[in-house]
């Protein structure tokens, strides 16, 4: 294939990329998978000499790649959040009772339900489990969108002097315009425990490099697992509200509607956490929430979303192509039936069931309609939906350039072949599953509208 191909190529294909989210808009496919079926048949062709797309050579590229690829991401999701949390205001915090479990439950038993299975089951070494284990915990804030929150939108009720003028009121004053629990609990929890997945990669780089767990524990729980945490989360909230001040109060940046404001704090951000030595990744989402929460409804924050998701949508494209190209380029031939059971376990039985478990924990009682709990066919669509991408690639990239692990391909094709089982699973079942429950929920509104006692009083069933 000749450079001048490359180049028609991929100009043909950022095309097919800007046009599939109209075109699939109702259609029962994700974009995710025709971009990797897209790179599945580039990846059949003749490429350029010298080209080689192995995950082990190019393990730095892909790092970095998908470093800046999650690190958009994350920026997005913190913008497009509009639910108040504040550690000023603690009554707020309720409302996001089903992330507060789904961070604390589900995704310490997905660790462990894939580092037994891999390491109990399969005899693989403590390492290369946990690492795996590690890696494929956190659910996706790249590829899910079919089931996230929309971006921010400008509200009529209010303008935008009202909201400069009024940046930095008590988040307990600002409106919850999340309606729909089961997206908004998948897209804060995807926003946040993509940081909180690095303990856990530390843990098996430790176990790798340091010795067994009485060698490191305390340092490991005091310092990765908690330090890190707080300094990521503080340099956060101090980033987001002094750029929000300059944004909203100082220079008139929003009103000018510099959008690169954004691309600014998410790289300040991220910078002064890692030379803080916290965790970027926390520090990005928060900053991003804190930035939202200084003038919650002004309309510089639906233009800087906008720009941000333009970049990500790019770096997505460039990412998936190249996990098509892997697929049938050579990636997959240390593939085995270890591979796929570690694969079909995760998507199919221990994230649902670790899911379900931590929904379910308080389910019983009683709520007013702003913390209400889940009910029963939310908890399971919250839990069927934890989709893996985009981060499994960067903590795998990350630990092995930290360590040597044993087995590194089978790593590669283990994790390669996770994300592809889930865009395709909870890709095809996004578009459905998502117009069901919004009808369910419509049908819902109906009855309590004509005040219709029934079967159907209880939203989607009975709670218990």
């Amino acid at each position: 294939m000749s450079v001048d191909a490359v180049f028609l190529l991929g100009g043909l294909t950022l095309l097919v990329a800007v046009i599939l989210p109209t075109i699939l808009a109702r259609a029962w496919l994700s974009a995710p998978v025709v971009l990797i079926s897209l790179g599945c048949l580039i990846g059949l062709m003749p490429l350029p000499n010298g080209f080689v797309l192995d995950p082990v050579d190019q393990r730095d590229t892909i790092e970095h790649v998908t470093e800046l690829t999650v690190l958009l991401a994350l920026m997005g999701v913190g913008l497009a959040l509009d639910r108040p949390l504040s550690l000023r205001r603690p009554s707020g915090w309720p409302t996001w009772s089903a992330t507060w479990k789904l961070l604390a439950i589900a995704m310490p038993l997905t660790i462990a339900g894939v580092f037994l299975v891999g390491w109990w089951g399969l005899g693989l070494a403590a390492a290369p489990a946990l690492l795996l284990a590690a890696a494929l915990a956190p659910t996706d804030p790249v590829l899910a969108a079919d089931v996230q929150v929309e971006g921010p939108r400008t509200r009529a009720s209010r303008s935008t002097d009202d909201d400069a003028e009024g940046a930095g009121e008590d988040e307990g004053e600002q409106e919850v315009s999340e309606k729909d629990e089961v997206r908004f609990a998948l897209t804060s929890e995807a926003g946040l425990n993509d940081g909180l997945a690095f303990p856990f990669v530390y843990a098996a780089i430790f176990l790798a490099t340091t010795g067994p767990v009485a060698e490191w524990g305390l340092h490991w729980v005091a310092w990765e697992l908690v330090g890190k945490v707080a300094i990521g989360v503080l340099v956060g909230l101090l980033v987001g509200w002094g750029l929000a001040r300059v944004a909203f109060r100082a220079s008139g940046l929003a009103a000018r509607g510099e959008v690169l404001l954004g691309l600014a704090a998410m790289l300040t951000a991220y910078g002064a956490a890692e030379v803080a030595q916290g965790y970027g990744f926390l520090s990005v989402f928060t900053a991003a929430m804190a930035i939202r929460a200084a003038a919650r409804t002004h309309e510089f924050h639906e233009h800087m979303h906008s720009s941000i998701e333009r970049l990500e949508r790019l770096m997505t494209l460039v990412v998936l192509l190249f996990v098509g190209i892997s697929l049938t380029d050579g990636a997959l031939r240390y593939l085995d039936w270890r591979s796929v059971l570690i694969a079909t376990s995760l998507v199919l039985l221990i994230r649902p069931l670790s899911g379900w478990i931590a929904l379910s924990v308080g389910h019983w009682r009683v709520h007013d309609e702003v913390h209400r709990p889940l009910e029963r066919r939310e908890r399971a669509i919250t839990a069927f939906f934890g989709i893996r991408g985009v981060g499994t690639l960067y903590y795998l990239s990350y630990a092995l350039s930290e360590t040597t692990i044993e087995d590194e391909r089978w790593l590669w094709a283990t994790a390669l072949f996770t994300i592809v089982l889930s865009v395709l699973v909870h890709g095809v079942a996004a578009t459905p599953v998502m117009q069901r429950l919004e009808a369910a929920r419509e049908r819902l509104e109906d009855r309590r509208r004509d005040d219709t006692p029934g079967p159907g009083q209880e939203a989607f069933g009975a709670t218990s």
